[in-house]
């Protein structure tokens, strides 16, 4: 079986016996998407509904990984970047379109490739 759990983004490929009382228990703690039920089974992840999310706020998603990975807040973000914590939030949930300049700015105050956070 292989199961994704979504926040925090972990996938997991899972054999043998109980594999469904594991995926229980790990359920009532996190939010948990099976991508193939049965080991013989595969898909691609392109038509999985976790691709499709992910895919469909690419950018907000990418930004909010990068934030992650360099141990900052939104709100500590927004303060190195001399904005409002809440233009991080539309950023991430993609409900304000980043701009190239906010874009670089961002790059370089999280120590990433502006490419990175950008098409």
């Amino acid at each position: 079986m292989l199961a994704l759990v979504k926040k925090p983004r972990i996938e997991i490929s899972l054999q043998g016996e109980n594999v469904g009382e594991l995926i229980e228990w790990i359920s009532k703690k996190y939010e948990v998407d099976i991508l193939a039920p049965e080991q013989d089974e595969s898909m691609a992840i392109e038509d999985t509904d976790f691709w499709k999310e992910m895919h469909s706020n690419r950018i907000g998603n990418l930004l909010s990984a990068a934030r992650f990975k360099a141990n900052l807040s939104q709100s500590q973000l927004a303060e190195k970047l001399g904005i409002r914590q809440n233009m991080i939030s539309d950023y991430e949930r993609g409900k304000r379109r980043l701009t190239p300049d906010m874009a670089k700015r961002i790059a370089e105050t999280l120590g990433i490739k502006v490419e990175r956070i950008s098409f």
